[in-house]
């Protein structure tokens, strides 16, 4: 059997829609996964979500639609996380373009299904955020859930909408996300994150990395994003509940607002007029700045003492964890050092590591001596 699965945001979500897949369904039936290829700048420097045009080796499904196998490549510069999860995980992963707006990306789906005959069609959404009015203060990237939510509402064909880890994205607070989710679906253990263990060392994503950390009984209170959100890691974190998509619809402004689009840039003309701003001129702001930084190499003495001084002021605000992403966002490091920067504080200090999160050192801990020979530039 072929169960289809919708990524709401892309990133993470993809590879959360691999775990819950297996914990809903089990390990026999076949997912076709339909994700954006949209990682943040740590991986692809190139703003916005990738089309079939910025990669090799792509195989055709339907017209509209493109399948990234594990021999795929980003064209320079662009960058893709797609690739090495199709090598890894045992799931189809095909491409949502969203160049041609929410119709553009509901007649793919329309082709997928027509396709696939699938016995289920899942809409996928990690923390929440496709929940969202599109005017609340912490809200930072609606617009991929959005196309993806105002699509699935024009499929003729039945579409579930699942949220996984409520409040994990740090988006929308919990107590606001409660009154909005439906029936428990499943609540995530430890087991069922061992299907995406491997994916956990090196994917950069912080919502579905948070999730599969609660899964595994991990609680506090996490720091992510350049920003510093602080995000509660509580029983409601390995939750996956359904919710109403006709109900989601009417609460997002904005998914409702480009029903029609035929164009990306419909999308985010309508995403500033809602929301305030687009995601994507964020990306190209801070694309922008990060072209005119200096190099920064990796040093390893540094690096473990500016370390402590951020676990010092993290400690202070009541963090017990942070992200990869945190730490080289704080220690100013290029988004490429971030698998030597994970590398070198496991390998110094392998204690703090609760994969795939940072435990905040206490006050008591022995501090390491860095190695510095470890062979990192």
């Amino acid at each position: 059997m072929t169960r289809l699965i919708v990524a709401a945001g892309g990133g993470g979500d993809a590879v959360a829609a691999a775990m819950i897949h297996a914990a809903l369904y089990g390990d026999e039936d076949q997912a076709v996964i339909l994700t954006y290829a949209w990682d943040r700048l740590l991986v692809d420097p190139v703003p916005g979500p990738r089309g079939p045009d910025n990669f090799t080796g792509l195989l055709p499904l339907t017209p509209a639609v493109w399948a990234v196998p594990a021999e795929a490549r980003p064209i320079t510069p662009a960058g893709s996380t797609l690739p090495r999860l199709a090598a890894e995980l045992r799931h189809t992963f095909a491409l949502i373009d969203p160049r041609h707006g929410v119709e553009g990306v509901t007649r793919q789906l329309e082709e997928l299904v027509a396709h696939l005959s699938p016995v289920s069609i899942d809409l996928l959404d990690v923390g929440g955020d496709i929940l969202a009015r599109g005017d609340e203060p912490t809200l930072k990237s609606p617009l991929a859930d959005a196309v993806t939510l105002a699509a699935c509402c024009q499929l003729n064909a039945p579409v579930r909408l699942l949220v996984a880890g409520s409040a994990l994205d740090g988006e929308l607070p919990l107590d606001e996300l409660c009154g909005m989710l439906g029936p428990l679906i499943h609540t995530l253990t430890a087991k069922d994150v061992e299907p995406i263990s491997s994916v956990l060392e090196w994917h950069p994503s912080e919502a579905t990395g948070m999730l599969a950390a609660t899964a595994r009984g991990v609680r506090g209170t996490c720091e992510m994003r350049d920003a510093g959100l602080p995000v509660p890691l509580t029983n409601e974190g390995p939750t996956v509940h359904e919710v109403d998509l006709d109900e989601a619809l009417t609460r997002n402004q904005l998914a409702r607002a480009i029903l029609t689009t035929a164009t990306l840039d419909e999308v985010e003309a309508h995403s500033r007029e809602i929301c305030g701003y687009s995601e994507i001129d964020y990306e190209r702001n801070k694309a922008a700045w990060l072209k005119d930084q200096p190099p920064v190499q990796l040093d390893p003495e540094a690096v473990l003492s500016q370390l402590d001084q951020f676990e010092a002021e993290a400690r202070s605000r009541g963090i017990t964890h942070t992200t990869f992403r945190r730490i080289t966002e704080v220690l100013n490091l290029n988004g490429s050092l971030r698998e030597d920067l994970r590398q070198l504080l496991i390998r110094n200090r392998p204690e703090q590591y609760e994969t795939p999160l940072w435990r905040i050192a206490e006050d008591d801990m022995t501090v390491a001596t860095p190695e510095l020979n470890v062979g990192v530039p």
